[in-house]
C-alpha cells in the first residue's frame, strides 16, 4: 500500500483538520506499515493492530503533549509512535540505539509515562491527574487499559481510589474479546447516546443537587432518586461495577469505527467526573498470515501477539553454523510434564503467560493441574502458598522480572511460613529486544536475601 500521508505526519497537529476520509486513510496506512515494519523486524504486533483507530481519534480530539494519554504495558503503542514524530525511526524499534518497543518518556515529550509491565497506567493517570491541583495546570488526562491488564489488582486498587477522589479524567478500556464479554446490542447504543450527551449530564447533576436542598428527608430523597437510577442501570448497563468504584460508564462502542469514536470522545473529553469508556476492538484486526519458521502460515492474534525478526535481518545467521538446541522454555516445558506424570501431587501456575513460559503442552495435557491466574503475580504467589499449606507442591512459572512485582508475597506468604513452592522464573539476565523493563537482572539479589530461599540458575537445559 502507497503511503501518501503517514510519512508527513510530524506531530499529532498534523491531523486536526483530517477529513474523516482522510483519517480512515491514514489508519489503513497504519496498520499496513506496522504489519510491514514489524514482520520483518520484530515486536508486538497484534495488541498495536486492535487499537490504531482509537490512537488516530485520541490525537484527533485531545491535545497532546498538553493533555497526558498514559499507554498501559507499551504493547499498543506502535500506532502511537508513528504519529507523534517517530515514522522514520519506526524500523529501529527494538533495536540497539534505536526506539523502544514500550513507552519511554526519554524517547518523546509524547511518552507520558513508561511501562513495559501491566496494569500501572490508572494509577499514574490518577497521579497525573491529582498533579493538576498542585501544579495549577490545566490538561485532560487518558489512561488506555487492555481487558488483559484490567485483571491486575493494581487496575482495581486505582480503580478504587480515582473514584473516591472524584479527579477529572478518563479511562479507556480496550476490549479485545480476550477476557470480558458484556452485552451488546441497540439499548446500549441507545443509552450510549444519552449519557454522553452534555444536556443529559447537567440535567441529571441538576437534579441531583435540587434534591439536596429538599428541606426534609434530603437524605432519603438521594437515596430513592439513586436506587431508581442504578435499578434501571442495571438491567441495561455491563458497567455497574464501574459506576459503583465512582466512574461515569460509557459504552461498549466499536473501537474501529473512527467516526463514532471521535465523535464520543468529544462529547465527554470535559466531563468533570471519573469516566470510564468501554470499546470493543479485534486483536491483531488487519493482520495478514505471516510465515513462520516452520514454514506455516498463521494469523492468529494470541500467537502473533508478539514476532520475532526474520533471521537474516542482520545477515549474521547466515554465516553462523549452529545447531539447533532446544531452548530454555521447551526444556521446562517438557520437565514440568515429566514431573507431572510421576507426581499426582504436583500443580502448575502461571500468570497469564502460558506460551512464554513453555506451559503450552502442561496446559493441554495436565488441564485440572494447571491454573492461569492472570496478570495477578502477587496472587499467583499467595495462591500457591495455600496449596502448599495442604500437601499440594505448587510449581510457579513467571518471568523473573514480573516476580519483582511479588516480592512481599514470597517473604511473608511462602518463607516465613517455610512452604515448598517452586519459583521457575523466565527470562531471566538480559531479555534482549524487550529492554530495561523485562530485564531479569535483579532476581539473584532479591531472592538472596530471603531466608530459606534455595537459588540455583542453570546453565543449560541439562542443568
Amino acid at each position: 500500500m502507497q503511503l501518501d500521508l503517514l510519512p508527513n505526519i510530524k506531530s499529532p497537529a498534523d491531523i486536526k483538520d483530517f477529513s474523516m476520509d482522510e483519517l480512515i486513510q491514514l489508519a489503513n496506512e497504519i496498520r499496513n506499515h506496522t504489519i510491514k515494519v514489524v514482520s520483518e523486524v520484530g515486536g508486538h504486533l497484534a495488541p498495536t493492530l486492535g487499537v490504531v483507530e482509537l490512537t488516530v481519534a485520541i490525537h484527533k480530539v485531545f491535545d497532546t503533549p498538553d493533555d497526558k494519554i498514559i499507554w498501559d504495558v507499551g504493547h499498543q503503542g506502535y500506532a502511537h509512535k508513528l504519529l507523534t514524530g517517530r515514522f522514520d525511526t519506526f524500523s529501529s524499534i527494538r533495536r540497539l540505539g534505536g526506539l523502544s518497543g514500550f513507552l519511554k518518556r526519554s524517547e518523546s515529550e509524547y511518552d507520558t509515562f513508561g511501562a513495559g509491565h501491566a496494569s500501572t497506567s490508572i494509577s499514574a493517570a490518577t497521579g497525573i491527574a491529582e498533579a493538576r491541583k498542585r501544579t495549577g495546570k490545566n490538561y485532560r488526562v487518558v489512561s488506555i487499559i487492555g481487558d488483559g491488564s484490567m485483571t491486575g489488582g493494581l487496575a482495581f486498587e486505582a480503580l478504587n481510589n480515582a473514584g473516591h477522589l472524584r479527579t477529572p479524567m478518563l479511562v479507556i478500556l480496550n476490549d479485545n474479546e480476550m477476557s470480558i464479554s458484556p452485552n451488546v446490542g441497540a439499548l446500549n447504543t441507545y443509552l450510549t447516546k444519552i449519557v454522553t450527551n452534555s444536556l443529559y449530564n447537567k440535567i441529571r447533576d441538576k437534579i441531583w443537587d435540587i434534591s439536596g436542598k429538599i428541606p426534609f428527608g434530603k437524605s432519603k430523597a438521594r437515596t430513592f432518586l439513586h436506587r431508581i437510577e442504578d435499578s434501571l442501570k442495571s438491567l441495561i448497563v455491563p458497567g455497574m461495577l464501574f459506576e459503583e468504584l465512582g466512574f461515569r460508564y460509557i459504552g461498549p462502542i466499536d473501537g474501529h469505527n473512527l467516526n463514532d469514536l471521535i465523535s464520543t470522545l468529544e462529547k465527554i473529553k470535559d466531563l468533570k467526573t471519573p469516566v470510564l469508556l468501554h470499546i470493543k476492538t479485534k486483536k491483531g484486526k488487519g493482520m495478514v498470515s505471516i510465515k513462520t519458521e516452520n514454514g506455516e502460515y498463521h494469523n492468529d492474534a494470541v500467537k502473533f501477539h508478539a514476532v520475532k525478526p526474520k533471521k537474516n535481518d542482520d545477515g549474521l545467521s547466515m554465516k553462523l553454523n549452529v545447531p539447533k538446541t532446544p531452548i530454555f522454555q521447551e526444556v521446562f516445558g517438557s520437565l514440568v510434564c515429566e514431573i507431572a506424570k510421576n507426581r499426582k501431587d504436583t500443580v502448575c501456575i502461571t500468570a497469564a503467560m502460558r506460551e512464554g513460559t513453555g506451559l503450552v503442552n502442561y496446559a493441554k495435557d495436565f488441564s485440572k493441574r494447571y491454573y492461569d491466574v492472570g496478570i495477578a503475580e502477587g496472587h499467583a504467589v499467595t495462591f500457591s502458598a495455600g496449596l502448599a499449606t495442604e500437601g499440594v507442591r505448587p510449581i510457579v512459572a513467571i518471568y523473573s522480572t514480573f516476580l519483582q512485582r511479588a516480592f512481599d508475597h514470597i517473604v511473608h506468604d511462602v518463607t516465613l511460613q517455610h512452604l515448598p513452592v517452586v519459583f521457575c522464573l523466565d527470562r531471566a539476565g538480559i531479555a534482549g529486544e524487550d529492554g530495561p523493563t523485562h530485564h531479569g537482572a535483579l532476581d539473584i539479589a532479591y531472592l538472596k536475601c530471603i531466608q530459606d530461599m534455595i537459588v540455583a540458575a542453570p546453565m543449560n537445559g541439562n542443568e
